[in-house]
């Protein structure tokens, strides 16, 4: 084992003498500076950047964002005195969208405190608000993105003057604001109340009722007032309900459509005639058992039978008073005699019937009468021929269907008629020339100095990869020189070799025993020497 130590440190050794300068500080410093790029990436990627989320919150809501972040296990640091809030800053759009979603915070703004970083020494007032302005909007459509159904925004603000008086009244601020949802996809009633105070929260005195929220299918959002519906006008009710069921079905035909024709090719308009009367009643109803022979079931008989047999006995005589006075002046006319049979015969059945029992509630929500209106755009903008007659009539035949068969067929006295049908549907070919256009999303970007980084380890590793070959390359060269002159010294005679005679192979051998056998070398001297 200690000989192989010693022989691997002395190849070691041997190695690294052979190395110049320049290669010994390369050996050394590649890999510390792998080691210290590797290090750097670590750290720059484990490193969590704090930015505010809130600013301007009272110490009350400062403490409820911040157990609610704590209680989420996100990190978080309270600035300003406890009037603004810190979060990662990988996690400020999606956190804005949740606590908007919760009704989180009920004052405060989102913190714009980097326009006064980026604002120049000779910026004007006017110039810093519409800066200001512009990354309120943007910053607005950015986080709306993050929320599900959502593919991008564009926002519109107006924001009032200031007042040059005291005594003025602060007017309000409105937000208009164009979603681009995926289609057919149906926003929950909590994600739009997160939109409406996603909004109102981050613009200064913006109520929810100046803001209009609408799609690239001009499909509104409106916010749904509980306390409304609670104290409620019957009215507001009765609309809701309406634009729900016209929204349902313009939702199912747009998508339809949208897929026939493109999503951006396809305008839906519905409207509906709801009947909103509700009727209670009670049914009492009898009916037989045996509806076939109108008879029900017996549940209890009785049979009386009446006979008499005899002679009958005349009658005659006075009839006299009570008091026994005298008679009333009148007699019977006696009868004659005669035999005579009596038979009566009584017989009574109770039968039970069903009874039944009925308490109805008619629903108060039915259509009476629905029409579609649809604006199609044709292939060729431009040219209203280049959509065919044949898709006319096959939209015309499918918005026909969906009438059919969304109207209460309790309201139709008869079937609808295919000139009624027609009546109902509006299909219209034209050119748009209001749609909204979308900017193309940015790709996220890497920072420059990961692309450095990556530079340096792949430099590094391919010198690396270079002096090792080389190394390797220099030992095989070295190998096959030596595998090549061990060759010639095998297969090559000696040039100076002199063929051998019997004398010289004789001295040879005695130069072997003089060497080897010095005594017998001896003792065949003297034997040659006393021979002589």
């Amino acid at each position: 084992m200690k000989d192989s130590l010693q022989a691997y440190g002395t190849k070691v050794k041997t190695f690294w003498d052979a190395k110049t300068k320049g290669q010994k500080a390369l050996i050394i410093g590649a890999p510390l500076l792998l080691i210290i790029g590797i290090s750097m990436i670590v750290f720059l990627s484990s490193r969590t950047t704090l930015v505010p989320l809130y600013s301007n919150l009272t110490p009350s809501e400062t403490g409820s964002i911040k157990e609610n972040l704590d209680a989420k296990g996100i990190k978080s640091e309270i600035v300003e005195g406890g009037t603004a809030i810190k979060v990662p800053e990988e996690q400020v759009d999606s956190l804005m969208v949740e606590l908007a979603a919760e009704g989180i915070p009920d004052s405060g703004n989102i913190d714009y405190s980097f326009f006064s970083q980026n604002a120049g020494i000779g910026m004007t007032e006017n110039e810093f608000d519409v800066m200001k302005l512009d990354a309120m909007q943007s910053e607005l459509a950015e986080l709306m993105k993050g929320i599900d159904g959502i593919n991008n925004a564009k926002v519109m603000i107006n924001m009032p003057e200031s007042g040059v008086f005291l005594n003025e009244t602060e007017e309000q601020a409105s937000a208009s604001i164009v979603l681009n949802t995926d289609p057919g996809y149906k926003f929950e009633n909590q994600q739009i109340q997160a939109l409406y105070h996603l909004v109102s929260k981050s613009v200064p005195n913006l109520p929810t009722d100046n803001i209009v929220i609408t799609n690239q299918n001009f499909e509104y959002y409106d916010l749904k007032n509980s306390e409304d519906f609670s104290t409620g006008s019957q009215f507001a009710v009765q609309h809701e309900i309406k634009k729900e069921i016209e929204k349902d079905i313009q939702r199912q035909v747009q998508t339809m459509l949208a897929t026939l024709m493109g999503q951006e090719k396809v305008v839906v308009s519905v409207t509906a005639d709801v009947d909103f009367t509700q009727e209670n009643r009670e049914e009492n109803l009898v009916e037989p058992v045996d509806e076939e022979n109108m008879a029900g079931i017996a549940i209890s008989a009785q049979k009386l039978t009446e006979t008499f047999t005899g002679n009958g006995d005349t009658e005659g005589g006075i009839p006299q008073s009570e008091d026994g006075a005298d008679a009333l002046g009148s007699s019977y006319v006696e009868g004659s005699n005669s035999n005579g049979d009596y038979e009566k015969i009584e017989e009574t059945i109770n039968n039970e019937v069903n009874r039944i029992r009925k308490e109805i509630v008619e629903s108060p929500y039915k259509v009476r009468d629905l029409g579609i209106q649809v604006m199609v755009e044709p292939p060729d903008a431009n040219n209203p021929n280049s959509l065919p007659q044949d898709r006319i009539n096959d939209i015309t035949q499918i918005l026909s269907t969906i009438i059919r068969t969304s109207i209460d067929k309790d309201t139709l006295n008869e079937t609808l008629t295919d000139e009624e049908l027609q009546n109902k549907i509006a299909v219209s070919v034209q050119e748009f020339n209001g749609k909204v256009e979308f900017p193309n999303e940015e790709t996220a970007t890497i920072p420059w100095w990961i692309y450095l980084v990556v530079g340096l380890l792949l430099l590094v590793i391919i010198l690396l990869l270079w002096l090792f070959l080389r190394n390797k390359k220099e030992k095989e060269e070295e190998i096959v020189e030596y595998e090549v002159e061990e060759q010639l010294n095998d297969s090559l005679p000696d040039v100076h070799q002199v063929k051998e005679t019997e004398a010289s192979i004789r001295i040879k051998q005695l130069e072997k025993l003089a060497k080897e056998k010095p005594e017998d070398f001896a003792k065949l001297l003297r034997t040659w020497i006393t021979e002589d």
